[in-house]
């Protein structure tokens, strides 16, 4: 019993290393546009998602603001409910689907198009919708998740975290973002106190 749980925690972590693999081997000049826009970037970064792509999209906003890239989340429900308020024609917004076609990512397009606001899509589905009426869009390739049903967001959650993360520490670097930099933002907890020593 012992070795068969094991074996199913193994199995999880190799399907979602298995992604992350394939995701690594379709960076191409996409992430180099995506990039670009963001550094001219002369508002803020904004995400939005919902269900398991807007917890991630939450947690990307985070890294981007304590890594030099001031950021925040809307999430895409409340975001048609009078949240767009929020957004302005110098800001991006990035939007995540892994199918590309969730309605309540899909919604609020029309007014960010009405705003001026640049769009970016983080999608496995160039084809969707979102990707086509979007900016720029990112593929962000899934071919399965990595629970046994293949339909837990597992997998495609942790690309678009791992793609999230490697952008955001890209401009971090391109910034010349530094360790006092960051010690400015996080100068709380056992982290804040290893770097203001």
């Amino acid at each position: 019993m012992a070795s068969e749980v094991l074996s199913l925690v193994t199995n999880t972590i190799d399907n979602e290393m298995e992604t992350l693999e394939k995701v690594r081997n379709s960076v191409d000049d996409h992430y180099h546009d995506v990039i670009d826009a963001i550094l001219a970037c002369r508002g803020k970064v904004i995400f939005m998602g919902v269900g398991k792509s807007g917890l991630i999209g939450r947690k990307l906003a985070a890294t981007f603001s304590s890594t030099g890239t001031p950021a925040f989340f809307v999430h895409a429900t409340e975001s048609v409910h009078g949240d767009l308020g929020m957004i302005e024609d110098r800001d991006i917004v990035i939007l995540i689907s892994n199918s590309g076609e969730t309605r309540e990512v899909l919604a609020p397009l029309p007014s960010l198009q009405v705003i001026g606001a640049k769009t970016i899509a983080f999608t496995g589905n160039l084809t969707s919708s979102l990707a086509e009426k979007t900016d720029l869009s990112l593929l962000i390739p899934i071919d399965k998740e990595a629970d046994a049903l293949n339909l837990a967001p597992t997998a495609s959650s942790t690309a678009v975290l791992v793609v999230g993360d490697a952008i955001a520490c890209t401009i971090s670097e391109l910034k010349k973002f530094s360790k006092e930099d960051f010690a400015i933002f996080h100068p709380g907890g056992s982290l804040g106190k290893k770097l203001t020593q």
